[in-house]
């Protein structure tokens, strides 16, 4: 089984982290040609690019400009550098050894940058949402870029597993980045979705929905979940304020 989740755009690249071990993202030439692309952005089309304020997009401006592929430089493991709400609930701080080694080989984040990134590959700060329409060398916006990459990669990931399922934990800007027309169909892809019980209704919260995206991730680690029938148990399970 392989569990996907989106990236966030708060970062934390201060905090002590419990390990020293990492990997290197597999995309990493991919990242260098985009960041190419947004070398030549000034500052006020990255606000018109991005949606975001002048200060925002004076900082991004600076990141992209100093970007290399160097990971000795200026890079933190992506478990513990992304620090939105998903990554609250997933508290990757809490795990130990054994835990950050189930992560790493059944968890992956997707990434406008990146692509695809495994939760021990060094990051370097950023902000590229998958939305985003970067014009590229495949198209207008980062779903035509990223589209085939990181479908042939969702199935050459789960091709040796026994049981091949794809828990879609990723909001829908990233989850639709993927082409399922061409996912393997013996693939079963699975997307939770989390309601709070609320005046007589169950609705989606999106702040409540992505904590529980987090803390669904997190039971599945804590516990070592790799099989259909121990994910159906799920639906018995509540996990700190939320029942899954």
């Amino acid at each position: 089984m392989k569990i996907i989740i989106s990236p966030a755009k708060s970062l934390e690249f201060k905090k002590d982290i419990p390990y020293e071990t990492y990997s290197k993202p597999e995309f990493l030439n991919c990242a260098e040609y985009l960041t190419k692309e947004l070398k030549r952005l000034s500052k006020e089309e990255i606000v018109s690019l991005m949606n975001i304020s002048y200060k925002l997009s004076e900082m991004n401006f600076y990141r992209y400009q100093s970007w290399n592929k160097d990971l000795n430089e200026g890079t933190r493991q992506a478990i513990y550098a992304f620090d939105g709400d998903v990554y609250k609930g997933l508290n990757a701080y809490d795990f130990n050894e054994s835990e950050i080694d189930f992560a790493q080989n059944n968890l992956r984040i997707l990434s406008g940058l990146y692509g695809v990134i495994r939760p021990l590959d060094l990051i370097k700060p950023y902000r590229l949402e998958m939305g985003i329409k970067l014009k590229n060398n495949m198209g207008d916006n980062l779903y035509t870029y990223w589209e085939d990459i990181l479908t042939n990669y969702i199935n050459n990931d789960l091709k040796d597993d026994k049981e091949k399922i794809l828990l879609n934990l990723a909001s829908k800007e990233y989850y639709k980045v993927l082409n399922r027309q061409y996912i393997d169909k013996d693939i079963k892809v699975l997307s939770p979705v989390f309601k709070e019980y609320k005046d007589g209704n169950y609705k989606i919260i999106t702040i409540y929905t992505k904590k529980a995206r987090g803390l669904m991730a997190n039971y599945i680690i804590k516990n070592k979940i790799n099989k259909l029938e121990q994910l159906k148990g799920l639906s018995q399970v509540k996990v700190g304020n939320y029942f899954i």
